[in-house]
C-alpha cells in the first residue's frame, strides 16, 4: 500500500503553543477529522512537530489512491477554514513498520 506524507504549514511559527480558543477548536476538528485513518490503523504518526523554525504538523499514512489523501485534505477544517494549508506527498522508498 503506498505512504504518503502530510504537511501541516500553520499561520505563524509559534502557532502551536499561540493557538486562541477558536484555534484551538479549529485543531480539535482537524484531529477527528483525520481519525478514520487513525482508527483503522492507516494513519503511522500524526502530531504537531516543534523544530528550530517552528511548529507545523506531520502526518505519515496508508491509502491506495493519492487522490484519496488529496481530497480528504482538501476537507480539512484547518484548511476550510484558512486557518493553514496542507501539502501531500508520496513517499517513494522508505521503511514502513510491518
Amino acid at each position: 500500500m503506498p505512504t504518503f506524507v502530510i504537511r501541516l504549514t500553520t499561520p505563524r511559527p509559534d502557532f502551536a503553543m499561540t493557538m486562541s480558543d477558536d484555534e484551538r477548536e479549529i485543531m480539535g476538528r482537524h484531529a477527528a477529522h483525520w481519525g478514520p485513518f487513525i482508527e483503522d490503523g492507516r494513519m503511522v504518526v500524526f502530531g504537531p512537530i516543534v523544530d528550530g523554525r517552528g511548529s507545523w504538523g506531520l502526518g505519515v499514512l496508508e491509502a491506495d489512491h493519492e487522490d484519496e489523501v488529496k481530497a480528504h485534505a482538501a476537507q480539512d477544517p484547518v484548511v476550510t477554514s484558512g486557518t493553514g494549508t496542507i501539502e501531500v506527498g508520496t513517499m517513494l522508498a522508505g521503511f514502513v513498520r510491518p
